[in-house]
């Protein structure tokens, strides 16, 4: 399928229930569920592409669970209820999906193997599989320290130790990953972080009833975050009955879209506004953009709340340090407000988007650069000297962000752009071109 979207009318109107439940949340909400004593009823959960590799799993677990539209019911037995699955778990080209399941695996002492997409294999898997191995998880990999992973189980009664440990890298998958299985160990694990990653595993854990203390630390001018979990004893989870706030990852498509066309003027309603998760507002912030926030509130543990859009005339600014971390899953449609804008934007420290579903940082020079923009590629990150968007052929490279990103650099190019290979969009956000078509912008598929 192919994208082809040009510059046309303003957008205009109110986003709601339109937009996919957050996807980070979702993905938790499935796995922890399935933890618990009893029945989960999770409202607003993401139906997509990234999402039911995870709920297929559950299904190889032995876990009953079902969907009514977008209601999500996990029948949970405890973690000491997982069964040994029959075949290899297929994560697709889910990151989240494979590492989540990995701590959740080695915490419930099953044997599993965990397998994907050509996409996944090339992700690294060895920062999730060196602290597993030092809590006496028994686990193969592939060559280079990617998938497939094979987690072995344990012997009865055996638990996993607690663990002390440095994150080398500012990652909630892999601090996920590490206090899923600290849920199968006797004693606290400690995890140090040198950012503030997404928390969203912290919060949803000690509504189950689990011990997690979150602070920050500061030593030698730097400052570090840690995180600390106590699994209660006996492990006996409380079920989840949550509604799932609107994803600000899918809602920053239409938020830059909304900046970038003159006149427009968008209301999207009741979006996650977590505080790590709202890093690529405060950038657009600083480079001027018109964002106020209105009806916040907590929801599910969760801040959320209304944003009100408004076009306007950005001007290039630099993004570095913890910041990026707070945005990084944000940095391709980053990238095309950063094209439109007056004057010079640089990213650095931003490495971590060369692991991504495709090297983010390349294929972004590679497309954008087709479109008429002046970028310059670093190794942690880009610089792009803003001005006009141009017309054209780019291609998605399979990855779904980039590819929604530059069908909304269409929506202010010069003349039309066809993005290639664009059915990726429903790993993440299946309705996207049909919510821009809704409020007025002119996009539409072929294929």
């Amino acid at each position: 399928m192919n994208l082809i979207s040009k510059s046309a009318n303003p957008l205009i109107g109110s986003v709601s229930a339109e937009l996919p439940g957050d996807k980070s949340i979702s993905h938790r909400a499935a796995l922890f569920a399935a933890f618990a004593d009893g029945t989960s009823r999770i409202e607003h959960f993401q139906v997509s592409g990234v999402t039911r590799p995870m709920l297929q799993a559950l299904t190889s677990f032995g876990i009953q669970w079902s969907l009514d539209g977008e209601t999500l019911t996990v029948e949970g037995r405890g973690i000491s209820a997982w069964k040994n699955p029959t075949f290899p778990i297929d994560c697709g080209n889910s990151a989240t999906t494979l590492r989540l399941l990995a701590g959740a695996i080695a915490g419930a002492g099953v044997t599993a193997t965990l397998d994907g997409s050509y996409g996944l294999r090339r992700r690294p898997m060895d920062r999730i599989v060196e602290p597993l191995r030092k809590m006496g998880a028994v686990i193969k990999t592939t060559p280079g320290g990617i998938a497939p992973l094979t987690i072995q189980e344990r012997s009865e009664g055996q638990k996993l130790k607690p663990l002390t440990y440095d994150l080398p890298v500012a990652s909630a998958q892999v601090k996920s990953c590490l206090l899923l299985a600290a849920l199968g160990a006797e004693g606290t694990t400690l995890l140090n972080e040198p950012g503030p990653s997404r928390d969203h595993t912290e919060r949803m854990l000690s509504s189950m009833g689990v011990t997690v203390n979150s602070y920050e630390v500061e030593a030698h001018n730097t400052l570090r975050y840690m995180v600390e979990l106590t699994p209660p004893n006996p492990l006996k989870l409380l079920p989840l009955n949550m509604s799932l706030p609107a994803d600000p990852s899918a809602a920053a498509f239409l938020i830059v879209a909304a900046l970038i066309i003159p006149g427009s003027s968008l209301t999207l309603k009741g979006v996650c506004l977590n505080p790590t998760r709202t890093g690529l507002l405060d950038g657009l912030q600083a480079m001027g953009a018109d964002i106020s926030f209105s009806n916040q509130h907590e929801a599910g543990g969760e801040l959320v709340g209304d944003l009100q859009v408004n076009a306007s005339e950005l001007q290039g600014t630099e993004v570095s340090g913890p910041l990026v971390v707070r945005m990084i899953d944000e940095f391709p449609i980053f990238a095309i407000a950063a094209a439109v804008s007056n004057g010079t934007t640089t990213v650095h420290d931003a490495k971590e988007l060369r692991l991504k579903e495709s090297d983010r940082i390349a294929m972004l020079a590679t497309e954008l650069r087709l479109l008429g923009v002046e970028i310059e590629e670093h190794s942690d990150g880009f610089t792009i000297h803003g001005g006009k968007l141009q017309g054209g052929t780019v291609e998605s490279h399979g990855d779904h962000r980039l590819a929604m990103s530059l069908a909304v650099a269409g929506l202010a190019a010069e003349s039309p752009v066809t993005v290639r290979n664009a059915e990726c969009t429903a790993e993440s956000f299946p309705a996207f071109a049909e919510i821009l078509q809704k409020l007025g912008a002119s996009i539409s598929t072929e294929g």
